[in-house]
């Protein structure tokens, strides 16, 4: 495997930007950046208690919408690493958009996290400002996770209704933990072993694994929304993206992928200004946009 020549940072990278050892200082980081972040900002709850980011759309009158989850991998973040997408989302297509704040394990372990996203899309529904009817959920990496597993609790429970989903790069097989052919010299960002110190914490009450907290469970996908999901082959989850997809289509699930040759994980934060990096989110947003004017 070989980087893509358009990701010059790649070789530069380390291969983990969090260990479990520096997880406490990554924490820590990222809530002086989200403090920071948010301030005057329009900051509402969902009924877990978890603060939800809110980006309003310009135009008035019913919008479509979109929750969009930050990453971490279940174990860190907030919206503040979102910002940019959130806004490019409003900026290019005039969508209602909001970005919760959830729980992380191992302190919260699942189902929390999950509750306080389905939490946020509640509120979401409930909104005047937005279309009920033209709702996406979506995310990075740890929240393309939730946004996964929330398709399929919404799905199961009835509601609300999600129109799409739009799933970057997310973290959805907790069998990856325990794969042994991964050579993490030959990954970026995000390694196996912090990735088995993820799950392990997410899934640390658990003796039976529902579809809900590892999405690759899933048996039947019918009834799920259509579709995006995208990830680069460099990505440590490559392998379960690319099986999602197979999984979804075979319950005739519209879907729409985008694998980015030579692309490691976090690529297009990572390194925005690239041109793969470009044509990558140009084709998220454009996905974004077909399936939420033509519901």
């Amino acid at each position: 495997m070989t980087f893509n020549p358009d990701l010059p940072k790649a070789h530069k990278l380390p291969k983990s930007l969090v260990t479990p050892a520096r997880l406490p200082f990554m924490r820590a980081l990222m809530r002086v950046i989200g403090f920071a972040q948010r301030q005057g900002r329009r900051i509402e709850r969902g009924a877990t208690g978890q603060r939800i980011w809110v980006f309003p759309a310009r135009a008035h009158g019913p919008r479509p919408a979109v929750l969009w989850i930050h990453g971490g991998g279940l174990v860190f973040g907030n919206p503040a690493s979102e910002i940019a997408t959130c806004k490019r989302i409003v900026d290019e297509l005039d969508f209602f958009v909001a970005s919760p704040e959830y729980r992380f394990a191992p302190k919260d372990p699942y189902p929390a996290a999950l509750d306080d996203v389905a939490a946020a899309l509640d509120w979401l529904a409930e909104q005047p400002e937005i279309d009920p009817t033209r709702i996406a959920i979506g995310g990075d990496s740890g929240g393309g996770h939730l946004a996964a597993a929330l398709a399929i609790r919404a799905r199961d429970r009835g509601g609300p209704d999600i129109a799409f989903q739009c799933l970057h790069e997310p973290m959805l097989d907790e069998a990856t933990r325990r794969r042994d052919d991964l050579d993490p010299d030959l990954l970026r960002v995000w390694s196996p072993r912090m990735n088995a110190h993820a799950w392990d914490g997410y899934l640390a009450d658990l003796d039976t694994i529902p579809a809900t907290a590892s999405p690759a469970r899933l048996d039947d996908a019918s009834g799920l929304p259509a579709t995006f999901i995208g990830v680069g082959t460099a990505d440590l989850f490559h392998d379960e993206c690319r099986a999602y997809a197979e999984t979804l289509r075979t319950a005739d699930v519209p879907v729409e992928e985008a694998v980015v040759p030579g692309a490691y994980h976090g690529f297009a934060a990572m390194e925005p200004d690239s041109s793969v990096s470009q044509d990558y989110m140009r084709r998220m947003i454009d996905a974004l946009r077909r399936a939420l004017t033509t519901v």
